[in-house]
């Protein structure tokens, strides 16, 4: 009975205190155990590059291993349906980027809503995209480009990485404001489609800039200009300075399942603003050649929504058709 009594005041003295513990308190024991970032690409390219950077700044920040996992397959699509359909426990993140959260809702039936599913986090990068041709070719900017196309309507060949990819949407969008008809050529990824421009089998492509720049050097293939909203290469303009409204940034961001507790993603949230903020962590990126940048979980949000309507838009008007 004493025994008894006394078990009963040690739970008493023990409850009494958890109620005392602010809730700010408990939420900084997260994380318990080590946390997985889902890579929904194969390695080796710009996803699985971010997502290793960050996990290596996070992992030594929150005193937990996070782990990358990579999950490619679908252009992303089962990777980040794996994330979707995981606990909201904090404990499971995705890189998300442009194609999975923007073009890919577009284009397919998907195991995930884009937005409904997720809890943003933050951007991690962003990334230009770059106009290149084979030297080939008898242009020298964007505005021979588009002269030779207007001439030669369904006659020049681009390099895609497959239909529904950023690089073929990108190319699709200049189309578009060019008022032109560059013809696709499709390839399984954006190596081959690479491989494909420079060994001249299509004349055209919008690709990466860490996967083209070492080639701009030894004159296989030219480039005309970057994506972005501005200039961000040296001696390269930026193509909106030749067709107004054209902008293509492939953005990459850290999401997690919807449902996910605020003091978590709030928690996240700071850890990864403090990575992408260390220089040496922003060197990486801008060494891979990205731009390291980072956001609220609401202006993240509002990005997801934005970029579903303007590939929706592009998709629409170059009666592209995704899987039904």
């Amino acid at each position: 009975m004493k025994h008894y009594r006394e078990l009963k005041t040690v739970l008493f003295v023990l409850a009494a205190l958890s109620a005392a513990v602010p809730a700010g308190v408990v939420a900084q024991a997260y994380p318990a155990k080590p946390v997985r970032l889902i890579s929904p690409y194969p390695p080796g390219g710009g996803t699985d590059a971010v997502a290793r950077t960050i996990a290596q700044a996070l992992s030594a920040q929150l005193g937990q291993q996070v782990l990358v996992d990579t999950r490619p397959g679908a252009n992303g699509a089962i990777g980040t349906e794996i994330a979707a359909k995981s606990p909201a426990d904090g404990y499971t993140l995705v890189l998300g980027n442009g194609a999975t959260h923007g073009i890919l809702p577009n284009m397919q039936k998907l195991g995930y809503d884009a937005v409904r599913d997720f809890s943003p986090i933050s951007l991690g990068a962003l990334s230009d995209f770059v106009l290149v041709v084979h030297p080939s070719l008898p242009v020298k900017s964007v505005k021979d480009l588009i002269a030779l196309g207007r001439s030669k309507p369904g006659q020049i060949n681009y390099a895609a990485g497959g239909t529904g990819t950023p690089s073929h949407l990108a190319m699709e969008l200049f189309n578009l404001l060019a008022k032109v008809k560059l013809s696709q050529v499709p390839y399984k990824g954006n190596g081959p489609a690479s491989i494909g421009l420079i060994t001249g089998e299509c004349s055209v492509m919008i690709g990466s800039g860490p996967s083209l720049v070492p080639h701009f050097a030894t004159g296989k293939v030219r480039p005309l200009a970057t994506t972005g909203p501005k200039r961000s290469m040296k001696d390269l303009p930026a193509m909106a300075e030749f067709l107004p409204g054209y902008e293509v940034v492939q953005w990459y961001g850290i999401l997690a399942p919807a449902g996910t507790p605020p003091d978590i993603v709030g928690r996240l949230h700071k850890e990864i603003a403090r990575a992408i903020g260390d220089p040496k962590i922003a060197q990486t990126l801008t060494n891979l050649g990205l731009q390291p940048v980072t956001n609220t979980p609401e202006e993240f949000r509002a990005l997801i929504r934005l970029e579903i309507e303007k590939w929706g838009k592009v998709i629409k008007a170059a009666g592209i058709k995704g899987e039904v």
